[in-house]
């Protein structure tokens, strides 16, 4: 099947017009101007992008990945795959050693299968100066046990863990994920600059949802941002226009190019409507779309989003005005090859036919996963 398009976004350029050779999963080639005979479908004037790919999400749908049940994770997958994401990980919020293990058995059975690409673990290895929306009772020192524990809760399904890398153990506990073929992220962290650095050397290589529940920035004391910053890793942005402002990403795109990773860092929320939600053991008031831990105020601390990636690349785009290639990049390209998605994230030859057909406001109009189109 020969799809042809206004704009096709490849990871080297933007097609003008482009097509797409697809036969059965596959992409078989691209191509720019008229295709090689007649094509079988004209998408028209809109922009195809491979399909997202999202690290760091925690539910969707009114569903949430912590209760480790498969129609709660096929809930939350189904309300983002509405919004152009293929591929995505479980993220796990810090709750007690026994249901983090029971969630990380039940999820990797959908890993197994292909429902989900893997599992993020943000906590419970985190400052409780930087605790966010995590519990702060739960939080702990990452013991070599415990690590050994989730990790064979997983069966390698657990292809993330956040962590602050200042705890007692925190560079032991650095080395040993990444021996394990885990990627590791710095966050919710209170860490100094040079702690930063020592995880990045210890084989970190991500900061999770920069700026975001971490030690901020200051000229005379960079701190994790610094580090991150400084570094040759990638680094997690939230483009809701809650988290950060537009002006942090354009520079964080500019210092970091190649380098930045939208997530949504969704929880139930997302693609449901306004009212009271749990993330993980945690009681959320959601309230104008806005997440927060539940205090009775409403002044809460942020506690994830309820953002879709499709609402991410848009405002990346049309607020922060960064370039549609580089904001691509960022929701599919370098994410998929942070998790070692060598099948996902770029349309090129090879690549599963996962793609996002936007229109000239960055809609989402189809998705295709695995060459089906959503829906039918």
């Amino acid at each position: 099947m020969i799809l042809t398009a206004a704009q096709v976004v490849t990871p080297a350029r933007i097609l003008a017009p482009g097509w797409l050779l697809l036969d059965g999963d596959r992409i078989v080639e691209v191509g720019e101007g008229a295709p090689p005979r007649p094509a079988d479908v004209d998408l028209g004037s809109v922009t195809v992008t491979p399909g997202f790919v999202d690290l760091h999400v925690h539910g969707g749908g009114g569903a949430s990945f912590d209760t480790g049940t498969a129609d709660a994770a096929d809930v939350a997958a189904a309300a983002h795959l509405a919004h152009g994401t293929t591929s995505m990980a479980a993220s796990l919020v810090t709750d007690t050693p026994d249901r983090m293990a029971d969630a990380v058995r039940e999820l990797a059975l959908l890993v197994d299968d292909g429902r989900l690409a893997g599992i993020h673990l943000e906590g419970p290895w985190l400052s409780p100066r930087r605790s966010g929306a995590h519990q702060p009772g739960a939080l702990t020192h990452p013991a070599p046990a415990a690590i050994e524990a989730l990790l064979t809760a997983g069966s390698g399904a657990v292809r993330m863990v956040t962590l602050a890398p200042e705890l007692p153990g925190g560079l032991d506990a650095v080395r040993r994920l990444d021996d394990a073929g885990v990627l590791v992220a710095i966050g919710h962290t209170d860490a100094t600059y040079d702690e930063a650095r020592a995880a990045i050397d210890a084989g970190a290589r991500l900061g999770t949802h920069l700026f975001n529940a971490m030690r901020p920035l200051h000229h005379r004391d960079p701190g994790p941002v610094g580090a991150l910053l400084d570094a040759p890793v990638d680094v997690e942005l939230i483009a809701d226009g809650v988290h950060l402002h537009p002006a942090v990403l354009r520079t964080v795109f500019a210092a970091k190019p190649g380098r930045c990773i939208l997530v949504t860092d969704a929880m139930a929320a997302a693609g449901a409507p306004d009212g009271d939600y749990r993330l993980g053991p945690m009681a959320i008031e959601v309230r104008d779309g806005v997440a927060r831990l539940a205090d009775g105020s409403g002044g809460g601390a942020i506690a994830g989003s309820t953002l879709t990636m499709d609402a991410a690349v848009s405002f990346a785009v049309r607020t922060a005005r960064l370039p549609l290639l580089d904001v691509v990049h960022a929701a599919s390209t370098t994410p998929a090859a942070a998790w070692g998605l060598t099948d996902v994230g770029a349309i090129e030859a090879g690549r599963r036919a996962d793609l996002v057909v936007l229109d000239d406001r960055l809609e989402v109009v189809r998705v295709m996963r695995e060459g089906a189109w959503l829906g039918r």
